[in-house]
């Protein structure tokens, strides 16, 4: 099998597919009036991302520190950062799907600037959830991080 990496154009395409896609998804979270609805709610988002195929299930891809298996895919054009990311577990694809919400199309220095604990905090999830999941997701955003300072 030929690794082959996500070209620009699935990175656009995706985010300009599911932009509103993934606001609608926050907005709502956010709105849940409590965990059950906020988790129904996360498992539902894992299905605005779509899967990706096992060429991209790649070892570089893979997210370290997360207990479920996640890649994240990055790309840079004109200053702004895209990201694509997929996970084998649905609920973690859906807060993944909350982290593209607010970081992709961002600068290097907005995304430097992003406060996880704060963001998951706003949306009512921040008690909700279990230590692993928190620490993979700090995972994830300190991966996002990493890449768009790389690529400055």
């Amino acid at each position: 099998m030929t690794n082959v990496a996500p070209r620009a154009e699935h990175f656009i395409a995706g985010y300009e597919h599911s932009l509103d896609a993934l606001h609608a998804l926050v907005a709502s979270v956010a709105a849940a009036p409590n965990w059950q609805e906020k988790y129904r709610q996360l498992m539902q988002a894992g299905r605005l991302l779509p899967a990706f195929g096992q060429i991209w299930q790649t070892e570089d891809a893979r997210v370290r520190g997360c207990e479920s298996a996640a890649w994240l895919w990055h790309y840079h054009q004109e200053g702004k950062h895209y990201f694509l990311a997929d996970s084998d577990a649905r609920i973690v694809k859906g807060l993944t799907a909350l982290l593209l919400a607010a970081l992709n199309g961002h600068s290097g220095s907005e995304i430097a600037q992003f406060d996880a604990i704060q963001y998951f905090d706003s949306l009512g999830l921040g008690n909700q959830l279990s230590p692993s999941r928190t620490n993979g997701l700090y995972a994830l955003v300190q991966r996002m991080q990493t890449l768009a300072k790389e690529t400055q």
